[in-house]
């Protein structure tokens, strides 16, 4: 057992040479340098632009230098533990520099609404252009609040302190067109190709007077440096089919937030859901994106060490507060074995990032973050976080240059037009939808089934004008004008499911909703005036029905479209498909018994009676009677007291065309309703 080649004398061997080569890395900690990423394995991942030094990052490079070969640490006076510098502040910059100072966010309380509850509590911080920062914390520590501060994308609560993009306030309008935000998860349009979904985006996002053939050169060179040019043409698939991988996604949604060029990228946990190497390659071509006007900020959960040491600087909150905000690498380490209370020492099986990790989430659950804050609000960082913002202050909008002031100083949300937008929409996706099963399926499948029972049921019978045959034929007819209203339901999966791009988008700056809305309404009428004129037709002369086929085809028409706005407009109503599902079938069902066939208008109740006049139902059906009956002044109905069916019916007074006119406004009031439910109804709750 003591012979020096045996089992026990290899492990101990290799026990001390770890033990030295952990002592060693402690006293010279290794970081990589800022402006260039270690290669991963064989792959290799092209810059975008390459990097333009400048003096300052000289004096930043010579600084972070020495602090590695101090171990990331220097003493001052009385021994205290001084941290690594941020390095010289640049203000010769052609980026944005985003400054945070005091932002704090309040909701109401789940459990008390008349309770604030603050999930941000007076954090600040420096983004300088050319630096990539990381987002760290347990979870619900507020990283994802706080980057959606930054990028402007709460929707609900309370934010207060001073938020500048360039020393100016940022609206609505520059953060939709010229920042990039990556989703956490994959918001992309499945019947595309990875290609299609790019070029979709750079004919809306990049200005209309680009020539196409540069828009393509840009996407194609974005799509090679992505990693993305064998999966060009592959669809990117959904549940239901087959496309590209979750890495290829991720890179795809990375592609869209880079299409034109935005001086702010934030990414929203971009590796979750990942395998490590195919984490490793996403970070890896973010961090290749960093140029000297491009300023990079990334939420990350769990990352691997490799795609840790990418980020230049991290920031790291506990409940809502901020432990931490300063250099990436050994100065964070020494920080937190140094600083913080209660820090068990770094075992050997432990990475940096794993061990830094399980220190702010172990103190944060036996709820030391208060006091971990505490210690980071009087450290040497804060006090340079704070001249660096008074620094930023000072030069106020002088920072932003002339191009990053015109951006700054936007009025409009789009690139692009609204009928440009309109046009591109159907370029893209109505051709798609047209080929895709997924899209015609419940579009047209229960419309082909219902017809073929209906003109099977009722074969021959429209012409057939005995008392008997009254109540069959004005059935069918009934029975006519309700399918499409109820076949509105089949849309509602598919609308609600398409929320989070539709979300997506329109926050990107893509399209406003009016945009949006017509494109939609395009692709369904377009495709349901070919549908309903067959059907009609098909219906129409096998069932042998009188009057006039434009009458039958129009009514049909027009009470789809209302069928179809309707669907749009209860989806972007319910907060779920749960609640559109129980909505619109409730709603139809009550115009059901108001149409004039369940119940006659004249034995209506009072006060229901102006129900009646609401009811599109009742426009439709009296249309359809009118058509079929009108003319037949000696046809009696099944009462047989002399009345004609229009006169039964309360009908007689009614004119067909004028019906049509009624539902033509039906379908205006609905397309209104939808427009404003869009515009000003926000379910994400962010």
């Amino acid at each position: 057992l003591n012979h020096p080649h045996s089992l026990r004398a290899t492990h101990a061997r290799a026990r001390t040479q770890s033990r030295r080569r952990q002592a060693s890395l402690r006293a010279t900690p290794r970081t990589l340098p800022r402006s260039r990423a270690p290669p991963l394995g064989r792959r290799h991942f092209p810059r975008r632009r390459q990097l333009v030094g400048t003096k300052n990052q000289k004096k930043t490079k010579m600084a972070s230098t020495d602090v590695e070969k101090t171990g990331g640490a220097t003493t001052g006076g009385g021994g205290m533990i001084q941290v690594a510098s941020f390095g010289d502040l640049n203000m010769d910059t052609s980026g944005v520099r985003i400054t945070a100072k005091n932002l704090t966010y309040s909701v109401p309380s789940f459990k008390d609404a008349k309770v604030e509850a603050r999930l941000l509590n007076e954090v600040s911080a420096v983004f300088n252009p050319g630096e990539m920062t990381a987002l760290l914390g347990p979870s619900g520590s507020g990283k994802t609040t706080f980057l959606d501060v930054l990028a402007g994308r709460k929707s609900v609560g309370t934010t207060t302190g001073t938020l500048l993009f360039g020393g100016m306030v940022p609206n609505p309008q520059f953060m939709r067109r010229y920042t990039g935000y990556v989703e956490q998860f994959d918001t992309l349009i499945a019947a595309l190709t990875v290609r299609e979904m790019l070029l979709y985006t750079a004919e809306l996002k990049r200005p209309r007077e680009e020539l196409f053939t540069d828009k393509e050169k840009e996407v194609d060179k974005l799509i090679k440096e992505l990693g993305l040019w064998e999966a060009r043409d592959v669809v990117v698939g959904s549940e239901m089919v087959k496309g590209i991988s979750g890495g290829q996604k991720k890179r795809t949604n990375i592609a869209i937030a880079l299409i034109t060029n935005p001086s702010v990228l934030f990414l929203d946990e971009p590796t979750s859901g990942l395998d490590s190497f195919t984490a490793n390659e996403v970070m890896s071509v973010v961090k290749s994106l960093v140029t000297n006007d491009t300023t990079i900020i990334a939420t990350i959960h769990s990352p691997t060490a490799y795609a840790f040491s990418l980020f230049n600087n991290a920031m790291i909150l506990c409940s809502g507060m901020q432990v931490y905000f300063g250099p990436n690498g050994a100065a964070l380490m020494t920080y937190a074995q140094t600083s913080l209370p209660g820090v068990q020492p770094k075992g050997d099986g432990h990475s940096n990032i794993e061990w830094l990790i399980d220190v702010f989430t172990a103190g944060d659950r036996r709820g030391d973050s208060k006091a971990y804050n505490e210690v980071y609000m009087l450290s040497s960082l804060k006090k340079e976080s704070d001249a660096m913002l008074v620094a930023v202050a000072g030069a106020g909008k002088m920072q932003a240059n002339e191009e990053t002031a015109r951006q700054l100083a936007a009025t409009d949300s789009t690139a692009t037009p609204g009928w440009w937008a309109f046009w591109i929409m159907v370029k893209y996706r109505t051709r798609k939808n047209y080929s895709d099963g997924e899209f015609l399926g419940p579009r047209l499948g229960d419309k082909v089934f219902l017809s073929i029972l209906i003109f099977t049921l009722y074969w021959g019978i429209g012409n057939k004008t005995a008392p008997e045959n009254v109540v069959n034929i004005s059935a069918m007819l009934f029975m006519w004008t309700t399918l499409p209203a109820f076949g509105a339901a089949s849309y509602v999966p598919q609308i609600v499911m398409e929320r989070s791009l539709y979300m997506r988008e329109r926050a990107d700056g893509l399209y406003k909703p009016i945009t949006y809305l017509l494109a939609k309404m395009f692709d369904e009428m377009m495709l349901l005036s070919f549908v309903s004129l067959i059907i009609a037709c098909i219906v129409f002369y096998a069932v042998d029905l009188q009057g006039s086929f434009l009458v039958f085809w129009l009514v049909y028409y027009l009470t789809l479209g209302n069928g179809v706005v309707l669907a749009y407009l209860i989806s972007a109503l319910a907060p779920n498909m749960e609640a559109a599902n129980a909505l619109l079938p409730t709603y139809v069902v009550t115009l059901l018994f108001f149409a004039g066939f369940l119940i006659r208008p004249a034995d209506t109740p009072v006060y229901w009676q102006w129900y009646t006049h609401i009811d599109l139902m009742k426009y439709s059906w009296g249309a359809l009677m009118v058509n079929q009956w009108e003319g037949k002044g000696d046809m009696t109905s099944m009462s047989q007291d002399g009345v004609t069916v229009l006169q039964q019916f309360d009908l007689d007074n009614l004119d067909k065309w004028n019906c049509l006119g009624y539902l033509m406004c039906f379908f205006v009031v609905f397309f209104t309703l939808a427009l404003l439910a869009l515009t000003f109804v926000n379910h994400s709750r962010r």
